[in-house]
């Protein structure tokens, strides 16, 4: 290569003492990684030391992240549970607006399917479009009204006073019904729909349901031996996507202290 034996060295040592100055941060970015079970990206490792008061270059640690191999996860698929018009369908009222002032505005829900080797079962959860938070859930083996109901139950026992609130889901027939319509009319709440067939309008469960789905489903479905070992998985996910895990869209703050803070403010 007619290359100087004394460069050769040089641009060793010199490598050598950059790996030495990126030690210290290489442990601190693979404990994140790992204690967050490697579902952070290179935003959320950055945002987190951020946090921890580190001032750190984003491009440094992606380039130790990539040098490592540590890498996020990408979302793949949706379940769809529209069959066709089997109630009333309401009018579109958030027409993509997913914007908010305060939590306890705007709530979106959907159910999403889950494939196991001894069956499927189906989540149902709301979502506060300020924060990003689940504010309740249902795991069920059928999408029925029963887990519907469980699921407003638990909203409105933790949140009593919603009247005014704008409450957002696809045309998939449990929305439809008489019952959940009933429900959300008796607490003063406003109920908007999607159009049919357009996931753009309710992205922001779209968005969830992804990032849940690859950070503790997709590639670890052999690893839930029966519904409650699923269940279970499922509870500690929303505890840690409620309580730890930070968002950018929560100013990178975990959804319940962002919203804790919001009302602190107010």
């Amino acid at each position: 290569m007619e290359m100087a034996r004394s460069t050769y060295y040089f641009e060793l040592k010199k490598i050598d003492a950059i790996e030495d100055r990126n030690a210290d941060l290489t442990e601190k970015i693979i404990e994140i990684f790992t204690d967050n079970k490697q579902r952070y990206g290179v935003r959320q490792v950055y945002q987190e030391l951020r946090n921890q008061g580190q001032k750190v270059n984003h491009k440094r640690i992606q380039r130790i992240m990539h040098a490592k191999g540590l890498h996020g996860k990408k979302p793949k698929e949706k379940y769809y549970s529209y069959k066709g018009k089997v109630g009333q369908v309401a009018e579109n009222i958030i027409n993509r607006n997913f914007s908010t002032t305060a939590p306890l505005q705007k709530w979106t829900t959907d159910v999403s399917q889950f494939n196991f080797p001894w069956g499927k079962c189906y989540l149902s959860p709301i979502l506060d479009m300020n924060s990003n938070e689940i504010i309740s859930y249902d795991l069920a083996l059928s999408p029925n009204m029963e887990q519907i109901k469980r699921m407003l139950n638990q909203a409105f026992k933790k949140f009593p006073d919603v009247k005014g609130l704008i409450f957002h889901s696809d045309q998939g027939w449990q929305y439809q019904h008489m019952t959940y319509r009933t429900v959300l009319s008796e607490q003063g709440i406003i109920q908007s729909m999607s159009r049919k067939g357009n996931c753009y309008d309710n992205c922001i469960m779209e968005t969830f349901f992804g990032r849940m789905k690859n950070e503790m489903y997709y590639g670890h479905e052999k690893d839930f031996s029966s519904f409650e070992e699923f269940s279970a998985a499922i509870d500690e996910y929303i505890d840690y996507y409620n309580n730890r895990r930070i968002q950018s869209e929560a100013k990178w703050m975990p959804p319940v202290k962002f919203r804790m803070t919001s009302i602190c403010s107010a």
